[in-house]
């Protein structure tokens, strides 16, 4: 199906974007500059890993179990930050960040190629019990990339070249 061809590809250019910026990245400015949210870049790109696991997750278990399908929300409610404390992607080598940022999101971009096109309407309902069909959740997925990405350009001032 285009449309899912098409996420896959928009997420497999933004991986390749962000993984040249972080290559070429001053390693300590991604340890210590920091968002709104006391969010180091390391810590950004660590919930990137998180986000394409835990949709990766729901992508799967949305296409056979029953819906609408109740199953851990890690975003909301404060849970991410726990996430990016626990795996301590604030002392996580950047070698290996970078390659697992990379490695997990082409995973999903695969993974999102092969959805079987008659579950797209299959509803997940989320911690805050608002219910977002599969559809839904993968057309959002690179544009929640990019937020990030386009906010990890910001600390490094890239978006001033």
């Amino acid at each position: 199906m285009e449309l899912l061809d098409n996420i896959s590809s928009d997420i497999l250019k933004q991986v390749i974007e962000l993984e040249e910026i972080l290559k070429s990245a001053d390693r300590k400015v991604v340890a210590t500059k920091t968002n709104s949210q006391n969010k180091t870049v390391k810590q950004i790109v660590g919930h990137l890993v998180d986000s394409a696991s835990n949709n990766t997750h729901r992508i799967i278990h949305l296409q056979y179990q029953p819906s609408p399908l109740i199953f851990p929300d890690y975003a909301n409610l404060g849970v991410n930050d726990k996430w990016i404390a626990i795996q301590d992607y604030y002392n996580y080598d950047m070698d290996d960040l970078i390659n697992l940022m990379k490695y997990t999101n082409i995973h999903i971009a695969n993974v999102i190629k092969k959805i079987d096109t008659t579950k797209l309407q299959n509803v997940w309902i989320s911690a805050l019990k608002e219910e977002y069909t599969l559809e839904e959740m993968i057309i959002d997925y690179p544009r929640h990339f990019k937020l990030h990405l386009d906010e990890i350009k910001e600390l490094l001032d890239l978006n001033k070249i």
